[in-house]
């Protein structure tokens, strides 16, 4: 006779949850999270150099773990670090060290959400809810590629949705990491400018992602990504039509 696995107790499930939760308050409560701004980088611009010209490998060690809790905890200001990312250590290695905090981060917290909240919404699901899982996990990939080219809803939420849907962590993590590199290359370009910004005694530009050179290919790449479900549906009704 096969063995049934018991389910983890609540306690070991809300841990993780209870963990982040810590690490938020701990952040937003000591006020950590007012440095993410361009004040702070203008102020210790000279420092900050210094110290990756020194430290290299510490100091992308160390944004990337800044990077990866911010995400976590969900600070505003993702494009500022991004744009530090380019200034600290260029166009190319700034988006890659953003990509790889951000997508820790993202991936972090979609596993508390999976590991606290994901079995007991999916226990007590509707059936409207249970549809919409089953319509998203169908082009999981397609739909994640997409919020995350363009940001229609907040980082977080978007981090968090997927897991109380049953979205698979290999394609969470894949959607991710691709889907965000493109805005990070834009954000770090403009980071990679900036000490010249900074000696004019100017701020940098967060408004050129909506210019139509930059937003136009990001809309280009969006609907790319969802040919895939334009294709399905289109095969769907050809087969409907059909019978």
């Amino acid at each position: 006779m096969s063995r049934v696995e018991a389910s983890p107790p609540l306690w070991r499930r809300l841990l993780p949850l209870a963990v982040l939760l810590a690490i938020a308050l701990a952040v937003y409560g000591s006020g950590l999270y007012r440095y993410a701004s361009f004040e702070t980088l203008e102020r210790h611009s000279q420092k900050l150099d210094e110290l990756v010209a020194a430290h290299p490998a510490l100091s992308a060690l160390g944004f990337v773990l800044v990077y990866a809790v911010a995400t976590a905890v969900s600070i505003p200001g993702a494009a500022f670090l991004t744009i530090a990312g380019g200034f600290l250590f260029g166009m190319v290695a700034g988006a890659a060290l953003s990509v790889t905090g951000a997508s820790i981060g993202a991936i972090g917290v979609f596993l508390v959400a999976r590991t606290s909240l994901g079995g007991w919404l999916r226990s007590t699901a509707s059936p409207w809810l249970e549809r919409m899982q089953k319509g998203f996990n169908e082009n999981a990939l397609s739909y994640l590629f997409v919020l995350r080219i363009i940001p229609l809803f907040p980082f977080w939420v978007v981090n968090i949705v997927p897991a109380l849907l049953g979205v698979e962590l290999p394609v969470f993590a894949l959607a991710t990491v691709i889907g965000i590199i493109p805005g990070a290359l834009v954000f770090a370009s403009v980071g990679s400018g900036l000490g010249k910004v900074i000696e004019a005694g100017g701020e940098p530009d967060l408004g050129l992602i909506l210019e139509p050179a930059i937003i136009g290919p990001l809309i280009g790449l969006a609907a790319l990504a969802l040919l895939p479900v334009a294709y399905k549906r289109l095969k769907a009704r050809r087969r409907a039509a059909a019978e």
